[in-house]
This record gives structure tokens, C-alpha cells and sequence, in this order.
């Protein structure tokens, strides 16, 4: 493409993203390109039109830039200097304050993001029966119960209260522990549900201890099989003035619940750090007019998660991409510092 249908393209963008009006040449003459003529600029958006990037909602309308034109956007026109959000250390904090369980993260980073972008937001971990084992642990609560936990190179991910023979003391429950970390450590939690059977036959220990670490298996089972997607923020994207219509704003609602065609999506993005599906690229009818945009992030060790914003295809990809990545990033760096020694 020629270097000023470039510019007019990539001004049109920018004052949609702005506006979500119709562009007319008289306004990228006024606002963005004065050295053009509105009639060489007319020329040169019909041509644009012809090749698939513009459309023109009525013949007096100005014209709105198509998928077709976001994707050469995205791929090729975006100002590299794009400024971000500014993101400082207490919004860092505040959406990774509890790091007690990684499903409070997941939590309050979607909806610190959604908050802060003003679009929807999803947050997924990576299924975590491929994360590794690194102690399980019997701490005493009171006579005859113990808090077992087991905590995994990206964190505690379960935690449940047993029964215990009330013979055993801390140094007891002490010793089962170490018995147990050296046993499981390194596995990956699929690895020692499939071995948990055996090590409840074989293994000298307290019974009621056994009974507690196969119920917790039985949990880690249901659970840790799938991903963890947390979506938060829809109703931002109805503040849009293309979502006011209610029959389209609840076919969009439906499809943001739906989660397993957005872990879909997520999955199909395969290692990509960075991946932008615009309009109908996301493969999701009712979600046409939206784009999502992601960022994978690191958690543990060689473990990966992934963040996104959803909104609509006139979203400022520019930005979003330079928030989401200075976020991920420091999802990654907090995330690793914290459970990965």
C-alpha cells in the first residue's frame, strides 16, 4: 500500500477510535493530514474502500474503517512510542495483594484490569495439574485436626483441614510432612493423583491422615483439570455506543459467558506472547464487532497463563497493548519472585 494511503487509513482510525462517527475527508484534511486536498483524500478513501478497508454506512456518510483495516492497523501502522496506562507500584499492589491462593489473583487482577481499561477483561492460569509439587505440608490447628497443604512451584493452590490422631504432635505431623514432600516432590499434581492410591496402601502412616490427602485428591481432580478463566467488566463494554442496542448487548453478554469458547480462543493462540484477534477473527459470531486482545505471563516454572481485554474492534490497540504488557509483565516478575524459590 502506498505510503499515504497509509496515513489517511491510519487517520481514519484514529479519529474512529475517538469519535465512533463516520470520518468525512474534510476532517482528515482539517484534523490530521492539512498539506491533502479533501478531494485527493475522498480519491484515495474510495480506493481504500474498493480494496476492503473502509466501508460508508449511507452515501452522504463519511466512511468506518473494517476489520480488514484494524488488522493492517495493528500489524503495521501503530506509533511505536503508544503511551500505556501509567501503572505505578500501588496499582501493582492492589491487584496482586492476595497471593494467598492463585484463584485470588486470577480474581482481583481481572477485575483491577477491567477497572482501570474500562473494557472486559479475562484472566486464565494455566491448568494446573501440570504444575510440580514442592511440599506438602501437616501444620496442627487444634486436637485432632491438621491444616494440610500443598503448595506447588507457582504457589498453595489447596489447602484442607484433616483428622488426625490426636497422639500426634507437631513433631509428628512434622516428620509425616517431610515423608510426604520427599515422596511427591517434583511430581506434577496429575503425576500424584495417579500415584495417591498406591502411597495410602503402602505408606506407614496415620490412616486418617491418608483418608485426608485422598479427599484432597478427589478435589484437585474436579478442579485442576481445567482452566481457570475468570471474566470480569462485561457490563463496561454496553457503555459503548455500539452495544446500545439490547438484543445485540445480550447476544454479547451470552457470548462473554461462555467460557469455553473464549479458553478456546485463548488455547488456539497457542505461544504467541502477544496475539490480537480483530472483529471475526475471534471465531465467534456474536462477537464480530469486538476485538480481544492478549498477553501470556510466566508463573513458576516454565508455566504460563494468559490476560486479555475484550472490547469493541475500535478499541486503541496501541495502549491496550502497552498496558496489558506492562501488567503481564509484572504479573510475571511478582508471580515468579513469589513461589518460584
Amino acid at each position: 500500500m502506498e505510503d499515504r494511503k497509509k496515513s489517511i487509513l491510519q487517520a481514519i482510525i484514529d479519529d474512529y477510535i475517538l469519535t465512533a462517527m463516520p470520518v468525512g475527508s474534510r476532517t482528515i484534511s482539517r484534523k490530521y493530514l492539512s498539506h491533502l486536498s479533501s478531494a485527493t483524500i475522498r480519491n484515495e478513501m474510495s480506493d481504500l474502500e474498493e480494496l476492503g478497508y473502509l466501508s460508508q454506512p449511507h452515501i452522504s456518510a463519511g466512511r468506518v474503517p473494517n476489520a480488514k483495516a484494524y488488522r493492517l492497523y495493528v500489524d503495521m501502522l501503530m506509533e511505536e512510542n503508544a503511551k500505556p496506562a501509567d501503572i505505578d507500584e500501588q496499582l501493582r499492589d492492589s491487584f496482586l495483594q492476595r497471593m494467598g491462593h492463585l484463584e485470588d489473583v486470577v480474581r482481583n487482577t481481572a477485575q483491577a484490569l477491567s477497572e482501570m481499561t474500562r473494557y472486559a477483561s479475562l484472566v486464565m492460569l494455566p491448568r494446573q495439574e501440570e504444575l510440580r509439587i514442592t511440599t506438602l505440608q501437616l501444620i496442627p490447628v487444634s486436637t485432632g485436626f491438621a491444616l494440610l497443604v500443598i503448595v506447588t512451584d507457582a504457589g498453595i493452590i489447596r489447602d484442607t483441614v484433616v483428622s488426625v490422631s490426636s497422639q500426634l504432635d507437631a513433631d509428628a505431623l512434622y516428620a509425616i510432612s517431610r515423608m510426604l514432600t520427599e515422596r511427591f516432590a517434583g511430581r506434577t499434581l496429575k503425576d500424584v493423583q495417579a500415584r495417591l492410591k498406591e502411597f495410602a496402601v503402602n505408606a506407614p502412616s496415620d490412616p486418617q491422615v491418608l483418608e485426608g490427602i485422598m479427599d484432597l485428591a478427589g478435589q484437585m481432580d474436579k478442579q485442576n483439570t481445567q482452566d481457570n478463566l475468570t471474566v470480569s467488566g462485561t457490563h463496561n463494554i454496553l457503555g459503548f455506543p455500539e452495544y446500545q442496542d439490547a438484543n445485540k448487548a445480550r447476544q454479547l453478554l451470552s457470548a462473554l459467558d461462555d467460557k469455553e469458547r473464549l479458553l478456546d480462543l485463548i488455547r488456539a493462540s497457542g505461544g504467541d506472547s502477544v496475539s490480537v484477534h480483530i472483529g471475526p477473527e475471534n471465531g465467534i459470531k456474536e462477537m464480530e464487532g469486538c476485538s480481544i486482545v492478549l498477553c501470556r505471563y510466566s508463573l513458576g516454572r516454565n508455566q504460563h497463563g494468559a490476560i486479555g481485554l475484550i472490547g469493541p474492534t475500535r478499541m486503541p490497540y496501541g495502549r491496550v497493548l502497552g498496558t496489558l504488557s506492562q501488567i503481564s509483565q509484572a504479573m510475571s516478575d511478582i508471580l515468579t519472585d513469589r513461589y518460584a524459590n
